[in-house]
This record gives structure tokens, C-alpha cells and sequence, in this order.
């Protein structure tokens, strides 16, 4: 072999081990087209777009829309504030005419003249895009769809189809035991190994710390779904894999600070509006001789499977008044399940309900969860609340009553252990919040499919899920609830619309535990609640450091959050500012 050919073979392989990178094929997704068409100016914004990949800070607080190309965007450092122990979102947003492939975004080490906080505080995860209702309460009427941004895929490589954007959501988990001050951080963007963008984070560690979600007061309550866990990720029911893949699901619930366990106490008490029907956890007997008895093996593994994990204020069992009103049994006699009518107010009513509370009394008191678990109850009228009540009462008062309330009943049930308001139909008195708070009962308000502003469908900007928090805050409730966490359409993660309800109104959660963006801004609301609670004790004898917050509270509270005419995302940012603010205090 001559020299030069030998040069040639020597330098052409350099070349292709240092410069010329293979592509790696990734795992993917495939999202719906934009049912929404271009207009001829959107098309056009593309066409002015350069063909390499394009990357700078986005807000956290904004959707952007995946076929349109972004506006109001930044490569400036884009700054957070926190205190230790808190965690926070930012946004990327990428966009290309040309189609790129093996997209990767990674967060370095956060440096500081006082130390260092480890890139593992941050995850980088990229926002996948579902169809959605363009008006999210129309879906029943087949209203029109759109694309909307919403879950965080847990991918570390992405290929982005030309004339396209994405987002990458960042989260940070601040360390409790780090030191205050300012820390800087790039993130860079990279595809194939090429094209590498850094962009700068600054992080202002305040000197506060966040207690744990286990010590947060804020009453969380977004109901569960376990049953649905099970058939999305395709494991028998019950089964010790329905358990184990029910944890990484649950653990970021609880890591978001919830407080109550959904448990049934018969067949689906809501009547099957779910796309997977919500699974008995109690199997009612009734033998020969007309006596009953109760199976409570899939209700106790359950419960003690969320208490284990740290979720256990409350037990919360649905319902004495299911939806239908049907409940279900094994006949032995007739040797097949029946169906029963048991509506509040009928001769049945107590016959079928007395003997099961009284075992179930007895049940709970062995197990010791009597004092911690209610008889939860679903929009119920005052007349069905009224013979449920009655019933209780008599067969196991030390028994509590949960109700998500529409009628203005805690009013009148002054027992109730757990109420929550609908945010659409009434607001409780601070004066009653006290009451029932001195009593030891907790008083919350909910949203579920309305109002359409504020709230946490699929559709919804994402601060909006942080607005709710304030709401707590600014009108003093003790927290919040929402339906739900995990009921889940067929394939949410491609299509989050379902029959009745405004999409993404039955979930906040996907499945194998991916969140979506409304969840983390609903948590960075709960923290917010537990912010202003710390610095409301420490300054209890100094009001006048709270002030400013407290006037701008009161006008929170002073006007109607449904009011889409107010200008409510600057108000919340507002808000923030001034709680920064003091937290500088020492």
C-alpha cells in the first residue's frame, strides 16, 4: 500500500470517529396532527425561521402552541427564587423549520462562591402535546379540538418534525441543607451530540426553609384511582404488580402534600362517568340465613398501602349515597350477584346500611383507623345527606362525614369532619372556616368540570393551577380538592377528551407516573400556601412586614376569581413578588 493511500485511509478515519457522528435512533412519540389549521401569517412566521435548532427561555406560566412558532422568548439568564427545600419550574422552548433528531437537554452542576448544588437536583423532561377541547366544557356538545401542551415524558431523546415547537420543562428540587445565595447553572441543548446551546439559570437560594410535604398543613385532597392504575399499564387487578406500579404514581402525590386516601365502600360509586370503572374494594356477603359479612382484604391492602407511603389524615369512603344509588351483593342463596336500589329516604335504605356500618365500626376500630376515617358523600342533595346522616349516626357516630358540597350543607351539618365547597356556587364565611377550625374540621373548595377560569383542564394556562393556591390563601380555606387525580381516558397521553367532562378534568397525573404541567404549578400553589403560613407565624407580633401582602390579599379576596376580565396572572406575580420580598427579611 503506497504512503499516501495509507495517509488518505488514516486521515479519512479520524475524520469519521472525531467528526462525523452516527445517528442513534431514539425512542419517540407519535402525537395527533393539529386539527387546527395555519393561517396564511402563521405559515409565513415559519418561512423567516432558521433551519438549525432554536432555543431560549419560555415562561412557566404560558403554553406554547406546538404549530406556531414562539413568542415573547429569551436566551437572558432566567432567574429563580426559592427557599431550601422547595421546588421549581422552569420552561424551554425549542423550535426549527428543519426536522431535528436526537434532541437532548441536559442541567450542569449549580455553582456559587458558597457552594455547589448538583445537576442531579434537576430534571429535564420534554412536554408532549394531546388533543383537547377547544372549549373545555363544550366537549359533550363535539365541540371543536385542538393540540394542547401538557404531560412530561420522561424521554431523554427526542426527534422534533420540522416546522415545530417544543417545550422542555425543568424542574429543581432545592436541597434543604444547602447554603443561601446566588448559584448559576447552563443548560445545554444538544442534537446528536451537535449544535450544542447553553443557555444560563441563575438560582437565588433565600434563607428559608420548606418543611417537608409531610409536615405541610395544606388539606390536599385529589382523589385516587387505583383501579385505573391497574388497567392502563396492564396488570391483573389487586395484584401485588397493581401495587407496585400504583407506587411511583402515588409517591408524587404524596410528594405534593396529599392528605386524604380515596377508598369505595361498594361498586362504583359515580356511576361509571370514568373511563374504567372504579373497582369494589369490599365484597358483601349475604349467606343463607339472611346474615351478612364483609371481605375487607382489598380495602385494608390498599389503605395501609398509602399509609405506608405517607398519605393518611383522612380515610375518605365513597358512598352511603353512591351516584345511582345501586350497591351490590353475593347472594348465597340465589348464587349470583344482585343489584340493589337503596336510595336515601326508603324503607331499604337502612336495611342494607346499618348492618354493614356496624361491622365496618368494629372493622376499622381492629384495624385502628375509626377515628381518621369519614363516610365521603358526592354532591349529595340535603335530603339525601339527611338520611345518610341519620343512619350514621345511629350505627357508628365515632364515624366522620366528608362531603364535596354544592348545596350549601355544611351549613346545616355542622358535624361534617371534611367539607369542600364548590368554588362555582358558593363561598364559605371566613367566619364558618373559624368555626369549623377551632372544632377541628377541615373546610376546603374544589373545582372540576367549571368554571372554565381558573382551573386545571388540559387547556388551562398552567398558572392558573398556581392561581388556586393563592385562592386558599387569599379567602382562607385550609386547602383544596379535585377529581381527579388519576381517572384516565383511553390513551391520555394522545388524546385527553372524555365523554362528559372538560379534558384533563378527570386526571392531573399519566400513566407511569409522568406528570403534567398543571400538577407542578398546582404544587408550587401548595407551597406557596405553606410560604405565607411560616412567615404569617414568625411575624405574628411585626404585621407590619406582612402588610403589603395582606392589603394585596384582600383585594384578591375582594373580587370574583372567575372574573376573566381581571387582570389575575398579574396579580398572582404580584403576589409572588411581595412574598419573595419578605422572605429576604431576617
Amino acid at each position: 500500500m503506497s504512503a499516501i493511500k495509507s495517509f488518505v485511509i488514516v486521515v479519512w478515519t479520524a475524520f469519521i470517529m472525531t467528526g462525523c457522528k452516527e445517528y442513534v435512533p431514539v425512542e419517540t412519540f407519535v402525537e395527533a396532527e393539529d386539527p387546527v389549521a395555519l393561517t396564511s401569517e402563521q405559515k409565513a412566521a415559519w418561512a423567516e425561521v432558521s433551519t438549525k435548532l432554536n432555543v431560549a427561555w419560555g415562561s412557566p406560566d404560558v403554553q406554547y402552541a406546538r404549530s406556531i412558532v414562539p413568542e415573547g422568548v429569551s436566551n437572558d439568564p432566567f432567574r429563580i427564587i426559592a427557599w431550601k427545600g422547595e421546588r421549581s419550574s422552569a420552561q424551554i422552548v425549542l423550535w426549527s423549520s428543519n426536522a431535528i433528531d436526537g434532541i437532548e437537554c441536559k442541567v450542569g452542576d449549580f455553582t456559587s462562591s458558597v457552594g455547589v448544588m448538583p445537576a442531579s437536583i434537576a430534571e429535564a423532561r420534554f412536554v408532549r402535546y394531546t388533543l383537547a377541547d377547544e372549549q373545555n366544557y363544550n366537549f359533550k356538545k363535539g365541540g371543536p379540538a385542538v393540540i394542547a401542551p401538557d404531560m412530561l415524558d420522561s424521554l431523554s431523546r427526542f426527534d422534533m418534525p420540522a416546522c415545530t415547537t417544543r417545550p422542555v420543562w425543568i424542574s429543581l428540587d432545592i436541597p434543604r441543607d444547602v447554603e443561601p445565595g446566588i448559584y448559576d447553572a447552563e443548560v445545554v441543548v444538544s442534537h446528536n451530540g451537535w449544535g450544542k446551546t447553553k443557555l444560563p439559570l441563575e438560582v437565588e437560594v433565600l434563607n428559608r426553609t420548606l418543611k417537608p410535604s409531610s409536615e405541610w398543613t395544606f388539606h390536599l385532597d385529589l382523589w385516587q384511582h387505583p383501579s385505573s392504575v391497574a388497567y392502563a399499564h396492564g396488570v391483573e387487578l389487586w395484584s401485588d404488580a397493581h401495587f407496585e406500579a400504583m407506587k411511583p404514581v402515588m409517591k408524587r402525590l404524596r410528594d405534593a402534600g396529599q392528605k386524604v386516601i380515596t377508598a369505595t365502600l361498594n361498586k362504583d360509586p359515580w356511576n361509571h362517568q370514568c373511563y374504567y370503572a372504579y373497582e369494589p374494594m369490599i365484597k358483601w356477603t349475604k349467606h343463607m340465613d339472611g346474615s351478612w359479612s364483609y371481605d375487607y382484604a382489598v380495602f385494608d391492602r390498599w389503605v395501609q398501602f398509602m399509609l405506608d407511603l405517607g398519605i393518611g389524615k383522612y380515610i375518605n369512603c365513597y358512598s352511603m349515597v353512591p351516584w345511582n344509588c345501586e350497591l351490590e351483593y353475593f347472594d348465597e342463596k340465589e348464587g349470583k350477584m344482585i343489584t340493589v336500589k337503596a336510595e336515601p329516604d326508603t324503607p331499604i335504605f337502612p336495611v342494607i346500611w346499618k348492618p354493614f356500618l356496624k361491622d365496618f365500626k368494629k372493622h376499622l376500630e381492629t384495624k385502628g383507623w375509626l377515628k381518621i376515617t369519614n363516610i365521603a358523600m358526592d354532591e349529595r342533595s340535603p335530603e339525601a345527606m339527611q338520611a345518610a346522616a341519620k343512619v350514621l349516626m345511629d350505627c357508628a357516630p365515632e364515624m366522620g362525614f366528608a362531603l364535596a358540597d354544592n348545596h350549601r350543607s355544611y351549613e346545616k351539618f355542622t358535624m361534617m369532619r371534611d367539607v369542600c365547597a364548590a368554588m362555582r356556587h358558593q363561598t364559605v364565611t371566613p367566619e364558618d372556616i373559624a368555626m369549623r377550625r377551632a372544632q377541628g374540621y377541615t373546610t376546603t373548595f374544589y373545582v372540576c368540570c367549571s368554571p372554565a377560569y381558573p382551573n386545571t383542564f388540559t387547556t388551562s394556562q398552567p398558572y392558573e393551577a398556581e392561581l388556586l393556591g393563592w385562592k386558599n390563601i387569599a379567602h382562607d380555606y385550609d386547602g383544596m380538592l379535585r377529581w381527579a387525580y388519576n381517572s384516565w381516558p383511553h390513551r391520555p397521553e394522545y388524546d385527553s377528551r372524555f365523554r362528559y367532562w372538560g379534558s384533563g378534568d378527570t386526571y392531573q397525573m399519566y400513566p407511569y407516573a409522568r406528570p403534567s404541567m398543571r400538577f407542578e404549578r398546582m404544587r408550587d400553589g401548595v407551597e406557596c400556601f405553606e410560604k405565607v403560613r411560616v412567615l404569617r407565624q414568625k411575624y405574628a407580633d411585626q404585621p407590619e412586614i406582612l402588610k403589603p401582602l395582606e392589603d394585596h390579599l384582600d383585594k384578591m379576596a375582594s373580587l370574583k376569581l372567575t372574573d376573566t376580565t381581571l387582570p389575575w396572572h398579574q396579580m398572582m406575580e404580584e403576589a409572588v413578588r411581595l412574598l419573595e420580598e419578605i422572605s429576604r427579611n431576617n
